[in-house]
């Protein structure tokens, strides 16, 4: 149990993101939005904790960290296929983690988004209809090219569409990107 508690105040840090995951997971879940109430401070934050542990290099660090979070999902955001809450949502894992483990984080956040959206389809029985959205959005993305016809033509899709709360897949992502790690003891 000792060893235990002295891990967990090494890497107490962690344990703060993972806790700001599971509440950003749980309000996205429910309202579908990650709050700036939540997102705004956990970047902030994660500036001030780069800053204090490890000066200036450390604040470099963070907002590196940051900016690696909002390049990753700001396209998709930019055509319409994200919340500007998910996007900064992970943009506070990247202040508070860094740029490397931000990175490994989203690709376990979209693997885990891809299969949600799976049983999701598979719940609701809705492969086809599904499968021709897909294939109308790729092409879409080949032949219109412009950000804000293409967040347009999302936006008029939205309501059809089955609607994926993103905080989900980032915070199971990250926090197993985390345990996998071996940054959660």
């Amino acid at each position: 149990m000792h060893a235990f508690a002295q891990a967990a105040a090494e890497h107490w840090h962690v344990w703060l993101v993972s806790l700001v995951l599971v509440v950003a997971a749980v309000i996205d879940g429910w309202k579908l939005k990650v709050p700036n109430w939540l997102t705004f401070p956990f970047v902030l934050s994660g500036w001030a904790y780069g800053f204090w542990s490890l000066g200036w290099s450390g604040l470099g660090y963070s907002v590196l960290g940051t900016l690696v979070g909002l390049g990753l999902l700001l396209p998709l955001y930019a055509i319409g296929g994200m919340g500007a809450g998910d996007v900064k949502l992970l943009a506070g894992v990247g202040a508070w983690m860094g740029s490397a483990v931000t990175f490994w984080a989203f690709c376990a956040s979209a693997i885990v988004g891809g299969l949600m959206a799976l049983a999701m389809m598979a719940y609701r029985r809705s492969w086809q209809r599904h499968r021709d959205n897909l294939l109308v959005i790729l092409s879409e993305l080949v032949t219109i090219r412009d950000p804000e016809r293409l967040a347009a033509l999302a936006a008029q899709r939205k309501p059809r569409m089955l609607l994926l709360p993103y905080g989900i897949p980032i915070a199971v992502g990250s926090i197993g990107y985390f345990l996998w790690s071996g940054m959660l003891p």
